[in-house]
């Protein structure tokens, strides 16, 4: 029996600390989060005794510092940064974090979360040159080993890389050097290829936008209003905007004919503008602050919004109610969960569907696509009343279809109609597809600038010795839209896809 100590004496026997035997059932079934919320973390280090857990989280603005307790989930913010991205590295000693954010570099202190930049005060000379034949050579051999048809469909590699390889020499910016490598690999007569330059120019000028459209051609000073699009600056109630005003002045400049009046808007987006406008009619003088957005929100948003509106109330319009229509904007996620939104709720009782994937850039979702189209009804529902309310599938359309394609339907949008024409679960409708049905591997270069693409992956049809690239897809029914019948606000394709479906559910 252990004795007790006397009174007044310390007990300097020692407990046993017993082993550690960790308990490694059942490891598939016990996940756990660490963090005390869901956030976008952008990198993370344990520390050496496995104590604490440091991590870089944004939750608002930018990345800041955090350090959580596993074990009692004591979590706080060892340093604020507003980092706009952000990487961790630990000191060998454990004491120090290296926090490498927005080009910058920061170290840390894990006990007291003091923030000291780390100055780095040296230089690098690049022979620019010499990097661009390196990453020319490495084109020229990376194709070789990864395009998807080993003989490189019967080019001549060797010979085109000796004769572009002649003009190297002569380039001296990466611009240059970007459009001779889209030039190089543009003889391999394959898509998902050439090269681009992306250079960051963070003070860069851009014109915002305020959401209108304009009359150029209706000369004198001042800017005419011809339509205000949905969503934009001055798509509000409050406003005294309206089609046909005059721009006079942006923050109190005025805008006349012999000035470039784009300058007024450099760098206004998402800041208190304030615009002068009046009533030609009335003469009528009005003075708003409003905030304009970025040019590529009208661009890809609100103009594209715009646009498939249109296409919505002309369908309905011309169907008179009996067709639905929806846009695939493109081949990802996001574009099938509104495409599955749209078609499942406010077409859900159309009798049959145009699917536009006209103007698509590709992704990867033909076989989501195909799938959704492709539904059997298998069950009718029926309440007391006995009036059937729809039937299984109820996750899948299973009416009458068609889609429209374009000139413009590239990589997956030109699989995706491929397969639905092979499946034969509706007619194509518009204009031929270059056959474009290849996965891409787009590479960054030593030069983060430069990038290339190889496509690395063909797709056959079934029974099919040739791929399908370079292989047009044929619409089942051709139609061009004129030019001058879009300008009239027409769409010729739809119009088509229309009767087409008419004609399908009388």
């Amino acid at each position: 029996m252990k004795k007790k100590p006397k009174k007044g004496k310390k007990d300097t026997t020692k407990t046993k600390v017993p082993d550690f035997v960790p308990n490694v059932d059942n490891l598939d079934n016990r996940s756990k989060r660490l963090t005390i919320s869901s956030a976008d973390i952008a990198d993370q280090k344990l520390s050496l005794d496995g104590e604490k857990l440091y991590y870089l989280a944004r939750y608002e603005k930018g990345y800041n510092l955090w350090v959580t307790m596993p074990r009692t989930n004591e979590t706080k913010v060892l340093a604020q940064m507003d980092a706009p991205n952000g990487s961790l590295a630990m000191s060998n000693d454990g004491k120090t974090l290296f926090v490498l954010a927005g080009g910058n570099i920061m170290k840390v202190g894990v006990d007291d979360g003091k923030v000291t930049p780390v100055h780095i005060n040296t230089s690098m000379e690049l022979n620019t040159a010499a990097e661009r034949d390196y990453i020319f050579e490495h084109v020229y051999k990376q194709v070789q080993k990864k395009f998807f048809d080993p003989k490189l469909q019967g080019v001549d590699w060797k010979y085109y890389h000796d004769s572009y390889a002649k003009f190297l020499p002569h380039i001296n910016n990466n611009y240059d050097f970007t459009v001779l490598l889209s030039e190089f690999l543009g003889e391999l007569n394959a898509s998902h290829t050439g090269s681009g330059y992306i250079p960051d120019f963070p003070d860069r000028d851009q014109t915002a936008s305020l959401g209108l459209l304009y009359d150029y051609a209706a000369g004198g000073d001042g800017l005419k209003v011809v339509d205000i699009i949905a969503g934009g600056p001055f798509n509000v109630g409050s406003t005294k905007m309206k089609k046909g005003d005059v721009i006079d002045k942006i923050d109190g400049e005025a805008i006349t004919a012999d000035a470039d009046w784009a300058k007024l808007l450099n760098r206004k987006a998402g800041k208190f503008t304030q615009i002068n406008f009046h009533d030609p009619k009335t003469n009528e003088q009005y003075q708003e602050v409003v905030k304009p957005i970025d040019p590529n929100m009208e661009s890809y948003d609100l103009r594209y919004t715009a646009w498939t509106k249109r296409m919505e109330f002309l369908t309905d319009s011309l169907s008179k109610g009996e067709v639905g229509y929806v846009h695939v904007e493109s081949m990802d996620d996001p574009s099938f969960r509104v495409t599955f939104d749209k078609v499942l709720g406010r077409n859900i009782d159309k009798k049959a569907l145009i699917v536009d994937t006209r103007f698509n850039g590709g992704g990867w979702l033909h076989d989501d696509l195909a799938t959704f189209l492709s539904g059997k009804e298998y069950l009718t529902l029926r309440p007391q009343s006995n009036k059937t309310l729809g039937g299984e599938s109820l996750n899948k359309w299973t009416k009458p279809s068609c889609v429209l394609i374009s000139e413009c339907n590239y990589s997956d949008a030109f699989i995706f109609p491929y397969v639905y024409q092979e499946l034969k679960i509706g007619k194509l409708i518009g204009m031929p597809v270059a056959g474009t049905g290849t996965a891409v591997w787009w590479e960054t270069q030593i030069d983060n600038t430069i990038y290339f693409g190889i496509p690395m992956v063909a797709t056959y049809g079934m029974n099919e010795t040739h791929a399908t690239e370079n292989h047009q897809l044929e619409p089942d029914i051709k139609v061009n839209n004129d030019y001058n019948n879009e300008l009239a606000g027409e769409d010729q394709q739809l119009e088509a896809a229309v009767k087409e479906m008419l004609k399908e559910i009388k």
